[in-house]
């Protein structure tokens, strides 16, 4: 995610949450671990500036859906767009406030002033993660989902597997958890002790747009529809 994505997500939050009430509230928030990094970088400005707190859960994509359709309370959420259009058909979300922030794509991540690995090409890529001392990616995540598909076809699952750590992939490479991580690059960009090896080769890249939408039962529903024109403004996206 670059800048311009970062600015679509304080936008984003702004539009969603200033119609809600003229004074200072409280709003809890369902996030992608995809925009966490951005989102702790942009809450302090944020609150400072409209005077509204956020309570923020951050989770995967496909565990935080789930959380909705089980009922958990809460005003604003942001996930993948897969995710977000579904909850909209079930009824979760009020479709008109749905906004894209940004889009997203994956990268491996390695410590801070590590020798950066090959990563130009698939056979390179398939080569640096077999030669790899550990892995960090999260299972249950948009991440994850994809990567058990892409290793079995590039015949490397079992070797993954053996090296595998269900982790946020930049935060356990900053910590020396692991030696490597998968995740979006929107994470690695913002985690401080990570440096970004590179993308996924554009032929197994996989791309994800991330979308934010307000609760069909958030606590002032009808202030929330009011903002439902500003929110069909278009949005840039990374």
């Amino acid at each position: 995610m670059n800048s311009n994505a970062a600015k679509a997500a304080a936008l984003a939050l702004i539009l969603l949450s200033a119609p809600i009430t003229a004074r200072a509230a409280e709003l809890t928030l369902l996030i992608s671990n995809a925009v966490k990094t951005v989102m702790e970088d942009l809450v302090p400005r944020f609150e400072t500036a409209t005077g509204h707190k956020l309570a923020i859960t951050y989770g995967s994509t496909n565990p935080m859906k789930v959380r909705i359709e089980k009922g958990e309370a809460f005003d604003l959420t942001l996930l993948g767009d897969d995710a977000i259009n579904d909850l909209i058909k079930q009824g979760k979300l009020v479709g008109s406030t749905r906004a894209g922030i940004a889009r997203s794509s994956l990268g491996i991540a390695i410590r801070q002033g590590a020798v950066k690995p090959d990563v130009a090409t698939t056979d390179a890529f398939k080569r640096t993660l077999v030669n790899a001392k550990s892995i960090g990616y999260l299972d249950d995540g948009l991440t994850g989902t994809y990567l058990k598909v892409l290793f079995q076809r590039l015949s490397i699952g079992d070797n993954i597997k053996a090296k595998h750590h269900s982790v946020r992939g930049a935060e356990a490479v900053a910590s020396g958890e692991v030696e490597l991580g998968i995740t979006q690059i929107s994470e690695i960009l913002y985690q401080k002790g990570t440096e970004l090896a590179g993308p996924l080769p554009p032929e197994i890249q996989n791309y994800t747009n991330f979308s934010a939408a307000i609760s069909a039962g958030a606590k002032q529903p009808g202030a929330a529809r009011s903002s439902s024109n500003i929110l069909r403004r278009p949005m840039p996206c990374a």
